[in-house]
């Protein structure tokens, strides 16, 4: 039988629907120094799973400052096999320890066998992959004893079986497990110009109830003659379509907690905040514009 629970977004959300940043070793002591503008932090949940050392206390440190995120890139939700009973147990004990206030995982694989492939892999979106992706969000959920929110992946590919599309697929996973969403405007973006289709259309079939948390990030265009693909590396600004679109959902839906994901090429905390001060204007003014609304 399947576990119920209430999905988080529903509620009050657990952090301020403003900005926050992914945090990288390099940004510790100008995090630690002076209490930042930030609603919140996030940090991949995989870089601090050890025994100890100084990353566990750097992120001790930092929780006691900022509301934080775990934010995990190898749990093989979307994955054939079990779940990984190590690395849930890890899990487990990070969130017991850091209390965090969103946790977040990927629709996507990522392991086979005892091989890990430290990528996120695409699913077919089918009734067979949704029921697995679905008892495997059951399985985190319960053993973590709350409510995770699922990323959209970024995707370069197509499954000619997918019986559903993609933002359907996502909503139908949150509706039927009581997880939330964790959209990611940019992968929304990357997929819908490497894919031909539109991301308003994908972005306006999510119901702005299931939404947990928005993240935002750059993307790099590779071209070889008449062929091109975005990639998204997380290496620059947030694109002007991006923000585009990240006005149009907080008008529809309000205002998110709101990631800033700069993983390669890190630049100067200053930077980042001035990304996560743009996108608290932008949420700013369309929540306004959702409240006039409805």
């Amino acid at each position: 039988m399947r576990t119920q629970f209430t999905p988080s977004c529903d509620r009050a959300p657990p952090v301020p629907a403003r900005a926050g940043i992914g945090v990288k070793p390099t940004h510790y002591s100008d995090l630690l120094t002076k209490r930042q503008p930030l609603a919140f932090i996030e940090v991949h949940a995989e870089n601090y799973m050890g025994d100890g050392g100084p990353p566990l206390g750097y992120l001790e440190a930092l929780a006691e400052i900022y509301p934080v995120s775990l934010h995990g890139v190898g749990m093989s939700l979307g994955g054939a096999e079990p779940l990984d009973r190590n690395h849930l147990a890890r899990w487990r004990r990070l969130v017991k320890r850091y209390e965090p206030a969103l946790v977040s995982e990927h629709v996507a694989w990522s392991r086979f066998g005892s091989c890990s492939l430290h990528d996120l892999l695409p699913i077919p979106y089918t009734q067979q992959s949704l029921s697995v992706l679905c008892d495997h969000i059951d399985e985190m959920q319960t053993a973590l004893g709350r409510t995770i929110l699922i990323e959209n992946p970024s995707t370069y590919l197509t499954f000619d079986g997918s019986e559903f599309a993609e933002a359907d697929f996502m909503v139908e996973v949150a509706q039927r497990t009581g997880c939330g969403l964790l959209l990611d405007i940019n992968n929304v973006y990357v997929s819908a110009r490497n894919h031909g289709f539109d991301p308003r259309a994908w972005l306006a079939r999510v119901p702005g109830r299931l939404v947990g948390e928005i993240h935002l990030a750059g993307h790099s265009l590779v071209r070889e003659g008449d062929f091109e693909v975005r990639i998204d590396d997380h290496g620059s600004r947030v694109g002007e379509r991006v923000w585009d679109l990240y006005r149009e959902t907080t008008t529809r839906i309000g205002a998110r907690p709101t990631l800033i994901e700069w993983d390669t090429d890190v630049p100067a905390l200053d930077i980042l905040l001035d990304e996560a001060k743009r996108a608290n204007a932008i949420s700013l003014l369309g929540s306004l514009n959702h409240a006039a609304v409805a």
